[in-house]
């Protein structure tokens, strides 16, 4: 059973960086498309970015284009989400998420079976 562990959240000021990681056990990653995902405080949750199993392609929210970096190393089992130019609005608990189906793409759409406990991500000055 696949099993999945964030880390790398913490608190950090307007317009700096943090990078999440997916550490992956139980399973080898590279078979799985990974989505990463938030929950604000009261809101529901929202897809943020994905990466296709080879790393091949990518997809992000329009709120995080070009701000957010997602990619994998599939030798280590991880996945990495890059942020920077943090905004307050960035402020959630991210969950890392794998997809068990065999995909040529990948969607925040798409159903994801295995999800991690999730990294609290804060942006305050």
């Amino acid at each position: 059973q696949l099993q999945l562990v964030e880390s790398g959240g913490g608190l950090v000021q307007p317009g700096g960086s943090l990078r999440l990681s997916c550490a992956a056990s139980g399973s080898t990653l590279g078979y799985y498309v990974i989505g990463w995902f938030r929950q604000a405080s009261g809101k529901e949750r929202e897809g943020v970015s994905c990466i296709t199993s080879s790393g091949g392609m990518t997809a992000y929210a329009n709120s995080v284009k070009g701000r957010f970096t997602i990619s994998r190393d599939n030798a280590k089992d991880t996945v990495y989400l890059q942020m920077n130019s943090l905004k307050a609005e960035d402020k959630a608990v991210y969950y890392c998420a794998a997809d068990g189906r065999m995909r040529a793409d990948c969607s925040l759409g798409y159903e994801y079976d295995y999800w991690g406990q999730g990294a609290q991500v804060a942006v305050a000055s």
